[in-house]
């Protein structure tokens, strides 16, 4: 009885969104990305939150590897990558960005 009265009641689509907070797409895409013990590489930053970010480079590193970025001049950031397409990867990373880095990358002038 519960199959029929549930027939044509709407379901949401499943969430997949697995993120920590909603990304903000840059207007700063300026980036470098490293692997460990390896020179920087200029990468160019999609979106970015405080937690996380995309980003695209020639030297794109494999699902959990650990890299260090650069994100528009700042101080090294530890971050893991937790998937790739192509050149794009998508990072985690270790500790949240200070919001000041954050308001950089993201405020529109």
């Amino acid at each position: 009885m519960g199959a029929r009265t549930s027939q044509y009641r709407k379901v949401e689509a499943a969430a997949l969104e697995r993120r920590g907070a909603g990304r903000v797409v840059v207007k700063i895409s300026r980036a470098t990305a490293r692997d460990h013990g390896a020179a920087p590489v200029d990468a160019t930053l999609s979106d970015v939150s405080v937690y996380g970010c995309r980003l695209s480079f020639a030297d794109g590193s494999a699902e959990d590897e650990r890299i260090w970025l650069r994100l528009d001049g700042s101080l090294p950031i530890a971050a893991t990558v937790m998937w790739r397409e192509a050149s794009m990867i998508g990072c985690r990373f270790d500790t949240p960005i200070p919001r000041d880095l954050m308001r950089s990358l993201t405020i529109q002038g």
